[in-house]
């Protein structure tokens, strides 16, 4: 079976796609809305997905990561996994669509919040940043922003990411440290200049988190 669907993967492949992907560091050409459609299709196949995560293939990888059980993973083999994550797509598709899925993903978040690898660290603070906008008890937030202001100007860039994305969270959607967090980003200046895309809000924090918090005021009845 998993020569099967290599085959239909391969298949997939463009070269175009891989080019644009490969720019972005995700080194695989299989268009993604056509990687959804074969998932669909396959439906939930936990040992398949095994057998195809291993191939380490990245397309194969992401592939895997739609078709499992979350909750049928074991601790130790998503750390396992999240190290074997390499690649930008394959590391968030896999927190996002399996991680935060399973029983063992706060034990995890603590753990790979205090990893000395900045990407596994990056892991953490995503499903730390979950936590700030869907269940915040029990989080120092007053700690997370003294991280953030202390570390995330010289972290790596997948940390810094993620160290960012935490910070606009915390403001966002808390607005007793919304001064504090717009204040650390304008001071830091991360992400300040990043090109953004017409219609899309900039990741710079200070404006992320205006933005955000002004559209969730136009929503509210007067």
């Amino acid at each position: 079976m998993v020569a099967e669907v290599m085959a239909e993967l391969a298949a997939l492949e463009d070269p175009k796609a891989r080019e644009v992907n490969e720019k972005h560091g995700d080194d695989h050409g299989v268009n993604l809305g056509k990687l959804r459609a074969l998932a669909k299709r396959l439906k939930t196949q936990q040992e398949l997905a095994c057998g195809l995560w291993e191939t380490d293939d990245t397309s194969a990888k992401l592939l895997a990561i739609l078709i499992p059980r979350p909750k049928a993973f074991e601790r130790d083999e998503l750390d396992t996994m999240l190290r074997q994550a390499r690649t930008p797509k394959v590391h968030d598709w896999l927190v996002n669509y399996v991680v935060k899925k399973n029983p063992h993903s706060e034990e995890l978040r603590v753990a790979w919040f205090a990893d000395p690898d900045p990407v596994v660290a990056s892991a953490g603070w995503a499903l730390t940043t979950e936590r700030v906008a869907k269940k915040p008890e029990g989080l120092d937030l007053t700690g997370l922003l003294d991280v953030i202001e202390a570390e995330m100007k010289d972290a790596p860039d997948r940390l810094q990411w993620a160290m960012n994305h935490c910070l606009a969270e915390i403001g966002i959607d808390h607005a007793g440290h919304r001064a504090r967090a717009i204040d650390i980003g304008e001071r830091l200046e991360v992400l300040k200049d990043y090109p953004t895309s017409p219609g899309c809000t900039s990741p710079f924090a200070p404006i992320w988190i205006t933005e955000l918090v002004r559209r969730q005021q136009d929503k509210t009845p007067a």
